[in-house]
């Protein structure tokens, strides 16, 4: 099945390179009516190319480490190398992001193939929400907008103490069953997985089966059972992806921004309308400090502190994948937590920081 999704997706893709091939070549040579869309409709297309051809490469990289994942880290060394004490396990979760520098589109696929390895509750949430901030990349573009001055050090250490908090705030729920969505117990179809473990406090009906001892197998072999559990993978997570797309298109498209950006210098309501203005725009975690950068005469500090830390960790396609790892109540509890947090510190940020 995996292979004809491969070889679906293949066909897909050489088609619409040759098809964009043929018009360059031939539309100077063709002159057709042209039926321009109306604006709004336009508008709409344009909005949602840039949301899902942004974030579309970082799932594709979330699902090729996901691949790599299942194939070459067994659950056994996930329970060798990974700290066992709750605290230090939720921080490392959180710091994990420097290993695998993904946003917040490719963590996802990450996390649910980590679960599926043994990984505790409360390290995976952590990783979820601190990873799209805590990695090389993001520390540098954010460096490169506003150097190292209060914006940069508040957004590290804020999603690290946000992100750690609500970890912990996990760890104390000992059936993971009731917090992890079924489909996330099961491993993804496509490729010839690992051996699984039962997941500790999950009942066992869903628990996937050891598979048979594995005969030892040849790495370029490995490398292509990696890549079709990562195309799999992609074809599961990019519907949600899709449809987060279209969600954050039609509230941009239709809520008028300048009506949160005309509030933007009051302590509490320009913290709200950053936190309302991430969440709708959906804009990827490693560019939105120049986005970020383009509020700074307008906005308050503590309130673009809080624009580049809930952006990377709760946003509408964001959110939309969280659904695929966990149950929707849960899912509700991580947003409430981490806008209330967040909201908390940027209005003390306003209210008691002078910068």
């Amino acid at each position: 099945m995996s292979q004809r999704r491969l070889s679906a997706l293949l066909l897909v893709a050489l088609a619409i390179l040759l098809g964009t091939i043929a018009l360059d070549v031939l539309l100077p040579f063709v002159r057709l009516p042209v039926a321009p869309l109306p604006d709004l409709l336009q508008n709409y297309v344009t909005i949602f190319l840039g949301i899902f051809i942004e974030a579309a490469p970082f799932l594709l990289l979330g699902s090729l480490t996901s691949g790599l994942i299942a194939e070459f880290v067994s659950a056994d060394d996930v329970a060798r190398f990974f700290p066992r004490h709750r605290f230090a396990g939720t921080v490392a979760g959180a710091l994990l992001g420097v290993i695998f520098p993904v946003c917040e589109c490719g963590v996802v696929p990450v996390v649910r193939r980590l679960y599926q390895k043994g990984f505790p509750i409360s390290a995976g949430i952590a990783f979820l929400l601190g990873a799209p901030v805590l990695n090389p990349i993001v520390i540098a573009s954010t460096y490169a907008a506003f150097g190292l001055g209060p914006v940069f050090w508040g957004r590290i250490l804020f999603t690290l103490l946000i992100a750690t908090g609500i970890g912990l705030v996990f760890s104390t729920q000992p059936n993971l069953a009731r917090v992890i969505a079924p489909r996330t117990l099961v491993p993804i179809i496509g490729g010839v997985d690992g051996p699984q473990v039962p997941l500790h406090g999950s009942p066992a009906s869903v628990s996937p089966l050891p598979l048979p001892r594995q005969v030892a197998r040849s790495i370029p072999s490995r490398l292509q059972n990696a890549f079709s559990i990562a195309t799999d993978e992609l074809f599961d997570m990019g519907r949600f992806l899709v449809i987060g797309s279209l969600m954050a298109t039609t509230l941009q498209t239709f809520i008028p921004q300048p009506a949160l950006i005309g509030i933007g210098r009051d302590s509490v309501t320009s913290v709200i309308a950053l936190q309302l203005l991430a969440f709708m725009l959906s804009v990827c975690s490693t560019v939105d400090a120049f986005l970020a950068l383009s509020f700074v005469n307008t906005f308050t500090v503590g309130s673009i502190i809080v624009f580049l830390v809930f952006g990377p960790m709760v946003d509408i396609k964001s959110t939309t994948l969280y659904l695929n790892v966990f149950r929707p109540r849960v899912v509700f509890y991580v947003v409430t937590l981490c806008f209330l947090s967040t909201l908390l510190i940027g209005v003390f940020i306003n209210l008691n920081v002078a910068w």
